[in-house]
């Protein structure tokens, strides 16, 4: 059983998930620090945010479209691996080889 308290941080993971549609507004404090902000896609994007170190940053860039991440490679499987090395008829004539080898020391 695992222990939590009142407020914590869900334990479900967000992977496999479709994500809302978002748009990235940057801004910029008065000592130079830049910071993104993800916000609704169809939300209104304020022109002054509040910087984690306390400063307001001014509206410098937004309304950008954010994609959804996209999944990189898809992953290849062993037979995929297999049938890049060998064919389909090499493979059948390797089966063939071994079956009788099997059945040569099932004889004995």
């Amino acid at each position: 059983l695992r222990g939590s308290r009142l407020g914590s941080v869900s334990y479900e993971t967000d992977r496999n998930h479709n994500l809302a549609a978002r748009q990235i507004a940057r801004y910029r404090t008065s000592n130079g620090e830049e910071f993104d902000i993800p916000l609704a896609d169809d939300a209104e994007i304020p022109e002054t945010w509040e910087c984690r170190n306390g400063l307001k940053g001014s509206l410098i860039d937004g309304g950008e479209l954010v994609e959804p991440k996209k999944k990189g490679k898809v992953p290849r499987t062993h037979w995929d691996m297999l049938l890049e090395r060998r064919s389909i008829e090499e493979l059948e004539e390797l089966l063939h080889e071994r079956l009788a080898l099997i059945k040569a020391k099932r004889r004995r």
